[in-house]
């Protein structure tokens, strides 16, 4: 029996196929009259040796193939294994393409300065243009040395809470963060309970943050009851050039395992469980903090800097 198998969309930089996870196998018997396939739970039968199938699985896996050729009552038997690419399912993205505001469908705003919020936070957050607007294929996070509402800063915080949560999932966000001592960008995630059970019981997962006296350092950090404020779970990774060029931040959260990555470099792996908070639909949050008790000593000289994201991809 032969058996052989064709990866739609192979090629030296696609050695797994293109993400459609379709194979298309060819088999052969000398008299064979009929043929079944066996793929997990599933049977194919053909009677030309012919067969494609389409594997949902994402990521990259390997899949055993059971084949058997028939000729009347008569039988043989062979096996092989693919490996295969399947490219997970976009559930949700913002491209940020519609100059303006950003999208009112996505995006809500928390303003204020709320006690510092937590941290003791020095800039003030608007829900002014100035401080966050769409244009040229991104989103500006704009953080300002200027006097508003009694501060010296201000800057923007958006939030998809009430308006776009998930639970299990990857994670895409390329972003250029802004530079300047006692900046402190953030890409992160709160539980959707939090109004209920507050925080740390509702869980945050902060899939970027960095500090601009720490320059090059990027924090992916987990916090939970136990593990809250300084104590939180996780590791960094340094990258270069994070204020001057766009990087690809990414989570890829499961049941059992929440990954941190830039640029598809994997820098912490976290282990989940039923009994942490990390098991129920989170929302986004965006922002730009100064100074504080992560942010640190504000650069006397700062005048203003931005972030930019081009855009927030979330795959199942």
């Amino acid at each position: 029996m032969i058996i052989n198998s064709e990866i739609v969309g192979k090629s030296a930089s696609f050695p797994d196929g293109d993400g459609s996870g379709t194979v298309n196998f060819s088999v052969s018997a000398t008299n064979a009259t009929s043929y079944k396939m066996l793929i997990g739970s599933e049977t194919l039968s053909s009677t030309t040796g012919k067969f494609s199938y389409n594997f949902n699985t994402p990521g990259t896996n390997s899949h055993d193939i059971f084949v058997s050729a028939y000729r009347g009552d008569k039988f043989i038997s062979g096996k092989t294994s693919v490996t295969v690419y399947k490219a997970p399912t976009q559930l949700w993205s913002d491209e940020f393409n519609t100059d303006g505001f950003p999208n009112p469908n996505n995006w809500g705003y928390d303003t204020g300065n709320n006690n510092g919020w937590g941290n003791n936070e020095v800039q003030y957050y608007t829900n002014r243009q100035e401080n966050a607007y769409v244009s040229n294929g991104t989103l500006k996070i704009v953080l300002k040395k200027e006097a508003y509402q009694g501060f010296n800063y201000t800057s923007a915080r958006l939030l998809s809470k009430g308006k776009f949560s998930f639970k299990y999932g990857r994670v895409d966000i390329r972003a250029k963060l802004p530079a300047g001592g006692g900046t402190w960008p953030a890409l992160w995630m709160l539980g959707d309970n939090i109004s209920t059970v507050g925080w740390p019981a509702c869980g945050e997962i902060d899939i970027m943050e960095h500090v601009g006296n720490q320059l090059n350092k990027i924090y992916g950090t987990l916090h939970h009851p136990g593990h809250s404020g300084g104590n939180g779970d996780g590791a960094t990774i340094n990258i270069p050039n994070v204020t001057t060029e766009f990087h690809v931040y990414s989570l890829d959260w499961s049941p059992s395992q929440i990954k941190f990555y830039v640029d598809n470099q994997l820098f912490y792996t976290f282990a989940n469980s039923a009994s942490l908070p990390f098991n129920q639909n989170f929302f986004f949050i965006m922002n730009i903090a100064m100074g504080g008790n992560f942010g640190g000593a504000v650069d006397p000289n700062f005048n203003s800097s931005t972030m930019e994201v081009d855009y927030v991809r979330v795959y199942q």
